[in-house]
């Protein structure tokens, strides 16, 4: 079946950084393009930056030059470099794998990312 395995995610003080990784399986993952989301507490879940399978990069304005996403097709593995951390970046952060064509979306579980000092 299939399966995004998000990990990665903890406790860091502002001005850190976070590596978040996600393994996926059960699909064709170069096929698939692949994005970041995080929720807040009270607030909607929004792109944080994804990539596609042709490897095109967006950003959502707020992480621009902090955040690096990259993939990895050999070993079925998005992942999402957090650098300089604010407060404002603590969410839960979800994997995502959306097929260009068919629009078939899956979800990971989530990893919680917490920034405080």
């Amino acid at each position: 079946q299939v399966q995004l395995v998000e990990s990665g995610g903890g406790l860091v003080q502002p001005g850190g950084s976070l590596r978040l990784s996600c393994a996926g399986s059960g699909f064709i993952f170069s096929y698939y393009d692949m994005g970041w989301y995080r929720q807040a507490p009270g607030k909607q879940r929004e792109l944080v930056a994804g990539i596609t399978r042709l490897a095109t990069i967006n950003y959502t304005d707020s992480v621009k030059g902090r955040f690096t996403i990259s993939r990895d097709n050999a070993k079925n593995t998005v992942y999402l470099q957090m650098n300089s951390l604010k407060p404002e970046d603590t969410a839960v952060y979800y994997c995502n794998a959306r097929h260009p064509d068919s629009k078939v979306a899956y979800w990971g579980q989530g990893t919680q990312v917490t920034v405080s000092s």
